[in-house]
């Protein structure tokens, strides 16, 4: 017997070592700083059908950060995260497999959770992915940022369905409302516990839903994903950490920043998504002759009533904002950067950092646009998602609170998002709903934060209306699917956002969650359920 193991062990060791060299060479090399930046690969719609497979994979990259990675393959070769781009009323039809490999990260703090939920709608029994189970490091699934859509499985649930690694293919397939407007979404792993490793590493990429938003036509676009790794994501005080731009660095003075051409005094179209796990955006562009005006058309996907004029634009973690750039002069330049953002006395460090540089060219090359769509655009319903919701009567109020805990003189802190009247906890998987309305109803909530730190509300299959920002009414009301209430100072009034919630919309009956878009908050606890009766 001792001979035999003698035999058998280097077979082993052998095994291992070779998937331990194969797991390295998952994901594709990615851009070093100081390139070009291109636009991801656009996928588009075909007849009404978008139809493709992506493979969720890691590896840990020779950067130093694990990277996780939503392969594509085009021409036989990966591409990370497409672009994928569709018209209202059309189908969406994602084959996700996981290929997720063991080690998930180099800094693991994770713990098995369990949860089981019978069969739902949209379920067969032996649909297991759907049922609930073991989230461990591996476990995965997709969430649709932004997106109006049913939360059921198979469309966009994050509560029950659990995707394990060397699953079968998961098939999404879900129509886009043909009530939607024209704008700018995501796609992100979404399973609590996992959300942060998994989006840190890189797995994120831009949904477009096409139209025309009035003044971008003919206008070059460019489509900007701004992410960020941590080398230990997980720690309760994350460590170095650094944003990058269609996956290129941005770290200037350290190495060179990244770069676009543009044809001079051509204005272009930028369309950005904030897809960091924790970093709060303002966003500026720069010329050599000073700080630009940018013209802002849309925000978290929704076209505004009317353009408005900033020199910067916060924009916090899971936020997009859609703007026209004024063209580059002659003989000028100019830098694309964020200035930083105080998060509070408790927060995160949210430095300045120049994110894309820009130089000129007189070359009409420039002005070309990408490649158009195979099919028309279809226009959307004449009756707009969520119109006329600034002069309904509410149903209901309610208010709601972010708040925290240190645990011991050292921590790690607890993270709670409490309804008024309930007693704070951290969120488990298993949890009842906290809040329990109808399909029909139109409800008020004031959010306020009582921690030393900002906080980035999200609510899942909808977006809000956006009436108060502590205590004084907003001028202009628009759509938001994630905004920032800043930190508390320790004394004085709680900063606190008042937003109108639509669930007149019978699609989206059904249990699904809110949360703070810092990742780590969210896996940390700072995440409830609300469910919607038909």
């Amino acid at each position: 017997m001792r001979a035999m193991l003698k035999s058998i062990l280097p077979l082993v060791i052998c095994a291992l070592a070779c998937v331990g060299a194969s797991a390295q060479d998952m994901c594709p090399p990615r851009p070093a700083p100081g390139n070009l930046v291109v636009n991801p690969l656009d996928l588009y719609s075909q007849n009404g059908v978008l139809n493709l497979s992506l493979t969720l994979e890691n590896s840990f990259g020779s950067d130093g950060f694990e990277h996780y990675c939503y392969i594509y393959m085009y021409q036989g070769q990966p591409v990370e995260a497409p672009t994928l781009r569709l018209n209202p009323g059309d189908q969406l039809q994602l084959s996700l497999t996981n290929d997720i490999q063991a080690p998930y990260d180099h800094y693991p703090r994770k713990m098995q959770m369990k949860m089981f939920q019978p069969p739902r709608d949209g379920s067969k029994p032996s649909d297991t992915d759907c049922n609930g189970g073991v989230i461990n490091g591996g476990t995965t699934n997709m969430h649709f940022h932004g997106m109006n859509i049913p939360p059921v499985c198979h469309q966009d649930d994050v509560i029950y369905t659990l995707i394990q690694p060397g699953d079968p293919p998961f098939q999404y397939d879900f129509e886009v409302p043909p009530n939607d407007s024209p704008g700018m979404y995501w796609y992100h792993p979404h399973a609590h516990g996992n959300a942060t490793t998994q989006v840190d590493g890189g797995a994120a990429g831009a949904l477009i839903i096409e139209g025309t938003i009035p003044g971008t036509q003919n206008l070059p676009e460019r489509v900007f994903v701004i992410r960020q790794q941590f080398q230990n994501p997980n720690s309760w005080l994350p460590g170095p950490n650094q944003l990058t731009v269609n996956f290129q660095p941005a770290v200037f003075p350290a190495e060179p920043s990244p770069y676009v051409n543009v044809q001079y005094g051509q204005q272009e179209f930028w369309r950005v998504a904030n897809a960091t796990t924790q970093a709060f955006l303002d966003l500026q562009l720069q010329f050599t002759a000073g700080v630009q005006q940018l013209e802002v058309v849309a925000l978290d996907g929704i076209p505004l009533q009317t353009p408005i004029y900033e020199s910067d634009i916060l924009v916090p973690p899971a936020g997009r904002v859609e703007f026209i750039t004024p063209g580059l002069p002659e003989n000028q330049e100019g830098e694309f950067l964020t200035n930083g953002y105080n998060t509070g006395p408790v927060g995160n460090p949210n430095p300045p950092q120049v994110l894309v540089k820009l130089f000129g060219a007189d070359n009409p090359k420039l002005k070309a646009k990408p490649a158009p769509p195979a099919n028309p655009v279809k226009p959307p319903a004449d009756r707009k998602r969520f119109a006329g919701l600034m002069n309904l009567t509410p149903t209901g109020t309610r208010g709601l609170y972010f708040s925290e805990q240190t645990v011991g003189s050292n921590g790690p802190t607890q993270y709670f998002i409490t309804v008024n009247g309930q007693k704070p906890h951290v969120f488990h998987m298993d949890d009842p709903p906290s809040i329990v309305t109808n399909i029909g109803a139109v409800e008020d909530w004031t959010i306020e934060n009582h921690s030393g730190e900002a906080h980035a509300f999200h609510i899942h299959q909808l977006h809000y209306l956006l009436m108060d920002v502590n205590g004084v009414p907003v001028p202009d009301p628009e759509l938001y699917d994630t905004y920032t209430i800043p930190s508390w100072s320790g004394s004085g009034p709680y900063p606190s956002i008042t937003v109108r919630m639509d669930f007149r919309d019978p699609q989206i009956a059904g249990t699904f969650v809110y949360h703070c878009h810092i990742l780590d908050h969210e896996d940390g606890g700072m995440m409830e359920k609300i469910q919607v009766n038909p």
